[in-house]
């Protein structure tokens, strides 16, 4: 099973969160191959300067090249919340999986649209670095609930 977590974020170490982000990764290699990709170009920048509606657009634009075959989730807010097992359920039985975190703005209709899935962990805000960080575990956790592993009891 391969799963992507394609993050509008900017490149480089983060030092606060990194090491946590490479445990998940690591605990997670007996049962999946995690990869976080974090797409950040000009062309956001710019559009952040301009409004949310060109932000918005310009993550759409950077986002939709990851929308690989299999499941198709973004993280939204204002989308149905779902619990630990909501989430494993959604990825028992896929070969692979492309959970996306929109930037500042949030995403387009029209992207969350194309989604097969949108979902929220609450109505919590929380930093995108962070994010990055609960959404790793909530992976880590689901697979080991489809995997009947200790972890998640």
């Amino acid at each position: 099973m391969k799963i992507n977590v394609i993050i509008v974020d900017k490149k480089g170490k983060d030092n606060l969160y990194s090491g946590l982000i490479e445990h998940y990764k690591k605990i997670a290699k007996p049962f999946a191959k995690v990869e976080v990709i974090e797409v950040f170009d000009k062309e956001i920048a710019k559009a952040h300067d301009i409004s949310p509606k060109a932000a918005q657009k310009s993550y759409t634009k950077a986002l939709e090249k990851y929308m690989h075959s299999g499941l198709n989730i973004a993280l939204d807010p204002s989308s149905k919340e779902v619990d630990s097992h909501d989430f494993a359920k959604l990825l028992k039985d896929r070969v692979q999986v492309n959970l996306f975190i929109g930037g500042a703005y949030g995403f387009e209709s029209s992207f969350l649209d194309k989604c097969n899935n949108a979902i929220s962990f609450g109505k919590i805000t929380l930093s995108h670095k962070l994010v990055k960080v609960v959404l790793l575990e909530q992976v880590f956790r689901g697979l080991t609930i489809n995997n009947n592993h200790p972890y998640h009891k």
